[in-house]
């Protein structure tokens, strides 16, 4: 069996399962924000009563993140939403806005707070839960509805998907990151190319990551249509845990002769830099060809980009730099924000160097990469060109339906912030 094969038979207590095949699995953890929060609670209680009972108080975990920093009413009113009914039932992990527990992006704060256990199930209302994954568990993202039934039952009915497998050979070069081998995958399979399956990555290149970079790698699955996204728990996986959590977990992976509905490899020395052009994170081309595009916007965030190691390597580029457009630093989660004072490149802090090289440094949130109110910031208004570091380029992506998104690493959206056209970060390492 593969590795998701293996831990969704765990779930279901079964000694095997087959891609296709239905079954009742257990949730570990249920997560949602304050998007998909307060719908959710409403239908749990419509179906379950007003005198329902969460079925583990401890296995739900909240985190608002979305549009926090708003004076938008809508917006603070979901937060409300959630205060109020988390305070209702007295649920522990709930990580209130405006206070001291708040942690920015749900899907960083999950990996920083020890709910990433490997083996075990995770859901979440939000499309990019497959991020987790990069922590040898299974986690996918669901409706309101399913999530409302976890809520009340603690189990889902899932079809096992069909896995497909990734390998990149060879050591990283300095000039990829993680982004660019997941828009070179969906620059090959295109953003449906794996609906419904599990996307499992392996190889030398691979496990050669950190853990921040995992994590884009298994995010941007949803980009192809999969269900989940998937690396096996190396050492460095659960060290990282081990250093967050003191629960037990339990380590799966793919049997040798385990089947695929196909596979992939890739040698990483021959791949350069990449973009995924507007309007789509699958229109894939090099960053030479589309060299020169004048830019009026940059953004390094989000759950895919605005990792500690994604602002590191900004900062080999921006460090005695200025930038030429408007260039949005916002950190996933109060704890990267933090470690900008204490990080260094070349003996500076992070914070400094972006600061120094002109970028506008943003408190914590999922911020433009959903668009959000008026008041957003970064949010892309008419006529706008960003390059980002963020998950999805639609039209209304980022704010206005007229601007246009391309989607870079964070070496390419720093070295096309100061030149103020897309460059390719080569020319700067």
């Amino acid at each position: 069996m593969t590795i998701t094969e293996k831990i969704l038979a765990r779930a279901a207590g079964k000694t095997s399962v087959s891609p296709g095949e239905n079954i009742w699995i257990k949730v570990d953890t249920l997560m949602t924000h304050d998007v998909c929060g307060p719908p959710t609670f409403q239908i749990w209680k419509r179906e379950f009563g007003e005198k329902a009972r969460i079925w583990d108080k401890e296995k739900v975990v909240i985190f608002p993140d979305h549009y926090i920093f708003t004076r938008d009413q809508h917006a603070n009113r979901n937060v409300g939403l959630l205060r109020q009914f988390a305070g209702e039932h007295n649920l522990p992990n709930f990580y209130d806005a405006h206070t001291e527990r708040y942690k920015g992006v749900c899907h960083i704060a999950l990996a920083e707070e020890g709910y990433n256990l490997p083996g075990s199930v995770l859901i979440g209302t939000d499309s990019h839960s497959c991020t987790s994954g990069a922590f040898g568990l299974f986690s996918t993202g669901v409706g309101n509805t399913d999530a409302a039934f976890i809520l009340g039952t603690g189990t889902i009915w899932e079809k096992v998907p069909e896995s497909m497998k990734f390998t990149f050979e060879g050591a990283m070069p300095e000039y990829l990151t993680a982004k660019d081998l997941i828009l070179w995958i969906l620059g090959d399979i295109s953003t449906d190319g794996a609906t419904y399956r599990a996307m499992e990555f392996d190889g030398e290149a691979v496990f050669s990551l950190n853990m921040d970079e995992r994590m884009t790698l298994t995010n941007m699955a949803i980009e192809a249509g999969g269900m989940n996204g998937i690396i096996a728990a190396d050492e460095t996986a659960q060290r990282y845990v081990r250093e967050r959590s003191d629960r037990p977990f339990e380590i799966f992976n793919s049997d040798a002769d385990a089947r695929y509905h196909s596979t992939y490899r890739y040698d990483t020395a021959r791949l350069e830099p990449v973009v995924a052009k507007p309007h789509s994170p699958d229109n894939r081309d090099t960053v030479r060809n589309v060299q020169g595009t004048p830019l009026t916007k940059a953004y390094i965030g989000s759950c895919t980009g605005g990792k500690m190691t994604d602002f590191m390597n900004a900062a080999k580029i921006l460090i005695n730099q200025k930038v030429k457009v408007p260039t949005f630093v916002v950190p996933g989660s109060t704890e990267v924000a933090a470690r900008l004072e204490t990080e260094t490149y070349k003996g500076i802090s992070l914070r400094e160097i972006l600061s120094d090289a002109g970028c506008v440094i943003a408190r914590s949130s999922c911020a433009a990469c959903l668009g959000g109110p008026a008041d957003t910031i970064g949010r892309s208004v008419e006529r706008d060109v960003v390059i980002s570091t963020t998950n999805r380029n639609f039209p209304g992506r980022m704010g206005s339906k007229k601007s246009e998104v391309y989607l870079a690493s964070p070496l390419t959206v720093a070295a096309s912030a100061v030149n103020g056209f897309i460059s390719d970060p080569r020319d700067f390492l």
